[in-house]
């Protein structure tokens, strides 16, 4: 057992975090177009499934809707104390093979892969390795002088750091993982300090990833092992994910249960980003951001999961599995105000409170060809997942839906989208 992991914890204890370790699984009848879900068996008292969130519901129809004119393509899946409820799939994952979407096709997550490395970075603060208040000088050489003394590692996760950088080249088209992990650390020793660290989000910079690329240097650094392995070993692996990690372009060509991105071009035809490299600066909505150009990604985005992946992911924070209690709470509590009074910013991403009642925390991400978001409501022991292949689905008004189906909120009238 790993130094300070959470194998001694009470897991017990732990379950009262949502509920998040309960597990279970029957089917359910899909709508015409969709590949076979799941729906759980009806709880009673305060468990009640609300019915909007059920097999042929109302968050179901207005997925199904979406795909049925192709402005849906991808997975939806509910999931309600470990048992899935919902669990959807329309479109095609490699549309040149044939092969079609299902709930075990992994899909490029873009920067919804962040808790990945908020993860890491607190395993290694929970077994005493690095503090949230060392200077990222204290671990990295080679940065100008008033970031090594004055960024500190919370600055980094919390995207107050005050740094910008110039642009990465979304241009180039890498070839090994050496030559992904060398780009970045040459783009982290451009970083200048524009901003006082701490006194606000820096996220609308145009180089504000850097400073998670510098977190998972900080990973490097302390662990002596590549930002990839790390997080394969020690955050995915321990949450019993089977499908998910940060995946060369080569596997991802060759992979049948790798989603391809289909990005959607000015002249209204989609194409496929992994496969037409020379094409990625036609998306209008993500310019020049081909994710087939990475090689593999890094930290700032490009991790792959699928969504029942994903529910072992937000299970395992639930039960002390890849952190321990107190450093799970620090993983999602507020850090920052949001933009609106209840809207906060966490280690893992946004968090905000549904009607004053219920906390809800996730990370969306979205690039040429992905639109994805994945949101755990810890309260009431909901994960909700939406990976979708296509860069111009309505993922606001799905999370809406999504959102009104699991509070029992009532839905939006038609048009609302």
């Amino acid at each position: 057992m790993e130094p300070g992991s959470a194998g001694g914890v009470d897991r017990r204890r732990l379950l009262g975090w949502g509920g998040l370790a309960a597990a279970g699984v029957a089917a359910g009848a899909p709508p015409a177009g969709a590949a076979p879900g799941h729906a759980a068996p009806e709880p009673s008292g305060h468990d009640r499934i609300p019915p909007d969130t059920r097999p042929g519901g109302a968050y179901d129809r207005h997925v199904a809707e979406l795909a049925a004119r192709d402005g849906f393509s991808g997975v939806v899946l509910l999931s309600h104390r470990g048992r899935t409820v919902l669990s959807r799939a329309y479109g095609m994952a490699d549309r040149e093979r044939g092969i079609r979407n299902h709930e075990d096709v992994a899909f490029n997550l873009a920067s919804a892969s962040g808790p990945f490395l908020a993860v890491a970075v607190l395993r290694l603060v929970q077994r005493g390795r690095v503090a949230l208040s060392d200077a990222v000088g204290a671990h990295l050489d080679g940065l100008a002088a008033d970031i090594a003394g004055q960024v500190t590692i919370h600055h980094l996760l919390t995207g107050t750091s005050g740094l910008d950088a110039p642009m990465p080249d979304w241009q180039r088209v890498f070839h090994s993982e050496e030559e992904v992990r060398e780009h970045h650390r040459w783009w982290t020793r451009q970083a200048t300090l524009v901003g006082v660290p701490g006194a606000g989000s820096n996220g609308h910079l145009p180089g504000a990833g850097a400073g998670m690329a510098m977190a998972a240097q900080v990973v490097e650094a302390v662990t002596g092992t590549t930002y990839w392995d790390h997080v394969h070993e020690h955050v995915l692996g321990r949450s019993g994910t089977t499908r998910s990690g940060y995946f060369t372009r080569t596997r991802w060509l060759t992979d049948e249960r790798i989603a391809h991105p289909y990005m959607r071009q000015p002249d209204g035809s989609r194409v496929d980003a992994v496969r037409n490299l020379d094409r990625g600066s036609l998306n209008p909505r993500a310019p020049g951001r081909n994710p087939g150009r990475g090689f593999i990604g890094y930290a700032s985005g490009d991790g792959f999961a699928t969504a029942p992946d994903l529910v072992r992911f937000a299970r395992a924070l639930g039960d002390g599995t890849v952190l321990d209690r107190p450093y799970a709470d620090l993983l999602t509590g507020a850090k920052l105000p949001g933009s609106t009074p209840t809207s906060f910013r966490a280690y893992s991403g946004p968090l905000h409170l549904v009607d004053g009642r219920q906390w809800v925390f996730g990370r969306g991400g979205g690039g040429g060809g992905i639109s994805v978001n994945w949101n755990v409501y810890p309260d009431t022991g909901w994960v909700g997942v939406v990976l979708a292949n296509y860069d111009d689905i309505p993922l606001g008004g799905i999370l809406r839906r999504e959102e009104q189906a699991v509070t029992g909120r009532p839905v939006d009238p038609p048009g609302g989208d």
